[in-house]
């Protein structure tokens, strides 16, 4: 995802500010409300305790909510006659299929345990290392994602596919003896099993695989991005650990985070300038 040559589809130059966000221009925002809203460049040390302690938080909040198994599991029949009366219902039929492949849905298991987490973070470095000007309304984007999330879980418990009543789903993680998911196997009890709308895997990998597409200098680079949240929703359902509206769910959370970025900073992430000038970085 190098980004030596940066795309001039923007039609602005990489140091070029947009007037709604610095208030240069017209004497716009100012004081404290309008130097939070400038955008400026990243502090790692910062970064790094805002992340892990927002994910702390994220965490503790998401499984400290009611499981509320019998709801999760009534919504869970719901969804399920939903999609068969939008003909959607293939979850069943995906599950059974990959999960006769063993070779593949193992590394399944393993993209669902794991790519979630370290796809992301290297987005946020990428972004911070090479897109400094970019990284704050992004970030903020994928933190109000993740935020609004947290009402989906409060308000709409879910069971995913593997643990429906009479459903017939595979769980794949605890068939192949995988580290699969953080709710299945030995790992179920430090996660909340019941918090599967929206999904976050289809939000987070959403996240990542637009902004890739969006800033990415490199073709092959920027189809990676696009395949790489499409994958995804392979995976979440192959799994069982998903519905398809699940995802649904995500992308509508997504659209949420970018929708508040675009607000904040008067520009949506990839809109913005590569690089802040000194003198955004010095104003007051």
């Amino acid at each position: 995802m190098s980004d030596s040559t940066v795309t001039q589809s923007e039609g602005r130059t990489d140091v070029a500010v947009p007037q709604t966000v610095t208030g240069e221009v017209g004497r716009g925002p100012r004081g404290l409300l309008g130097r939070l809203r400038r955008p400026r460049r990243p502090r790692l040390w910062f970064e790094i305790l805002l992340i892990a302690v927002s994910y702390w938080t994220y965490s503790l909040i998401r499984n400290a909510v009611p499981e509320q198994k019998g709801k999760a599991l009534g919504n869970a029949d719901w969804i399920w006659r939903v999609e068969h009366a939008l003909g959607v219902a293939v979850e069943q039929s995906v599950n059974h299929a990959l999960n006769s492949v063993t070779w593949l849905i193992i590394g399944m298991n393993y993209y669902y345990a794991t790519l979630h987490f370290v796809v992301t973070l290297g987005v946020l470095v990428w972004l911070y290392r090479w897109h400094p000007g970019r990284y704050a309304a992004a970030r903020l984007a994928l933190f109000a994602t993740t935020g609004v999330a947290l009402v989906g879980y409060y308000l709409f418990p879910l069971a995913p596919p593997r643990l429906m009543r009479g459903g017939h789903f595979v769980d794949t993680v605890m068939v192949h003896h995988t580290w699969g998911s953080m709710a299945s196997g030995d790992l179920k009890h430090m996660s909340n099993q019941y918090a599967a709308m929206p999904s976050m895997h289809i939000g987070w990998s959403l996240w990542c695989g637009l902004t890739i597409f969006a800033l990415a200098s490199v073709p092959w680079a920027r189809v990676l991005g696009l395949l790489y949240p499409a994958t995804t929703l392979l995976v979440i359902v192959a799994t069982a650990n998903h519905f398809w509206l699940d995802a649904v769910g995500g992308v509508l959370c997504l659209a949420f985070g970018f929708t508040v970025a675009r607000l904040w900073y008067g520009a949506l992430p990839h809109a913005l300038p590569r690089v802040v000038p000194n003198a955004v970085l010095c104003a007051d």
